[in-house]
């Protein structure tokens, strides 16, 4: 096996990874936004008959997951590892969430930025030969982050026009290898809705921001660095891919991302597309600066961008959810809000 390595901050697998199967299971306001017919369930009581938030956020993924499963017509014991997390204290919402399942797991937490990082750690665990096959899957949920991060929602304040709206929903991948098929029962191999040719892992970047009600321009700076390093470590540019796909930077973080690039001589203002953007409508919808949180990008992967790349619609896309790793603790203690992006390309398979 060749080294797979790539520049500072990437790999390029020798043999891609294949997403044979994608759940998307989303909250009653995401489904009324532009996207809602495309998701694979759409939970009108987000409370999901539960008597708390965090509750309901862990019956999310555990219908996501099982979901994921029962559409790549598998069991819970046919997966290896499960690489999960969402935006809660210890994970709260993963660990109760997925203990039925009696899947190994990989708790992981990067904010917002955790679809990024599961799908690319599941991905390396699939191609090392570690596993046959991993899922990968991430949640988050109005209620528990404004509850964690910000104010309850009994307290009714206003919202600042830069916050950005955490998405209620989850999101479920399996991944699974693309080695030559010597399933010993005489499988076929598996039906593929994309590849993962490569991925770009991002590095902590903190610009001094301080406004808690300002995750796109915390998030920015961080989004910056791993599409310019991508770049970089693949001599490529923004005209080698059909979309480059940030995860949660709204309106005000996409408008930095863009100037940023631009300085460095890469123009994305034709082909960059923001999933909390595209998750609600802005003119109905009141989101202000649009959509974020762990299940932001993970429900728009699963429901939007996978089947783009699956029809041919797009031939590849730079997939990078982005994140903010602060909590109440750092914030109130004056602490600035810095950022991480994880980079993950997916191909048409043809």
């Amino acid at each position: 096996m060749q080294n797979m390595q790539k520049g500072k901050a990437s790999i390029a697998f020798d043999h891609p990874p294949y997403i044979t199967s994608a759940a998307s299971v989303a909250g009653k306001k995401e489904g009324e936004g532009p996207l809602g017919p495309l998701f694979d369930v759409v939970e009108q009581d987000e409370m999901m008959g539960e008597k708390n938030w965090e509750a309901a956020e862990s019956k999310f993924q555990k219908k996501a997951a099982s979901l994921a499963l029962e559409k790549g017509g598998l069991k819970p014991g046919d997966v290896r590892y499960l690489f999960a997390g969402d935006l809660l204290g210890q994970l709260i919402a993963t660990s109760f969430g997925i203990m039925e399942l009696e899947i190994p797991l990989f708790g992981l937490y990067g904010a917002c930025s955790t679809m990024g990082e599961s799908i690319s750690l599941a991905a390396m665990t699939v191609e090392a030969g570690y596993a046959d096959r991993s899922l990968a899957m991430v949640s988050s949920h109005f209620a528990t982050a404004e509850k964690q991060f910000r104010f309850p929602l009994g307290y009714g304040n206003q919202r600042a026009y830069s916050a950005t709206w955490t998405a209620t929903g989850a999101g479920a991948v399996v991944i699974e290898s693309s080695h030559p098929w010597t399933d010993g029962a005489g499988a076929a191999e598996p039906k593929a809705l994309a590849k993962i040719s490569g991925i770009t892992t991002g590095r902590i970047v903190d610009f001094g921001l301080k406004d808690s009600t300002n995750m796109g321009a915390a998030m920015a700076p961080a989004a910056f660095h791993t599409i310019w390093q991508h770049f970089q470590d693949f001599d490529r540019s923004e005209k080698d891919y059909d979309k480059i796909i940030t995860g949660d930077l709204g309106t005000i973080g996409q408008t930095i991302l863009l100037d940023l690039l631009r300085k460095k001589g890469y123009d994305l203002a034709g082909n960059h597309m923001d999933c909390g953007i595209e998750l609600f409508d802005s003119q109905s919808q009141d989101t202000h600066a649009g959509g974020s949180g762990c299940g932001c990008s993970a429900i728009t992967l699963c429901s939007y961008i996978l089947p783009k790349l699956q029809d041919g619609t797009w031939k590849r896309v730079l997939f990078v959810p982005t994140g903010a790793l602060h909590s109440t603790v750092s914030y109130n203690e004056g602490e600035s809000v810095p950022g991480i992006a994880h980079g993950v390309v997916l191909e048409h398979i043809g």
